[in-house]
């Protein structure tokens, strides 16, 4: 026999079935959609932006000693 194999002989190659390919890729898929929807939610969820709290409080004056003059 030669170097070069017959087309008979050769194997025939298995297509392999595209369902593990596809379902890994639709898993990946909804991995990022949830990620992408948990963000958005994480940052959805702050303050919302703009919005200033002012606090005002009225502070009563301590009692104070009288000055004392130098010796």
């Amino acid at each position: 026999m030669s170097g070069v194999e017959q087309p008979s002989m050769r194997r025939r190659s298995r297509r392999r079935s595209p369902w593990p390919s596809r379902l890994a890729l639709a898993a990946v898929l909804l991995l990022v959609f949830a990620v992408g929807v948990a963000l958005g939610r994480a940052l959805g969820d702050g303050p919302p932006r703009g919005t200033t709290a002012t606090y005002v409080r009225t502070l009563e004056p301590l009692p104070q000693q009288p000055a004392t003059t130098g010796p």
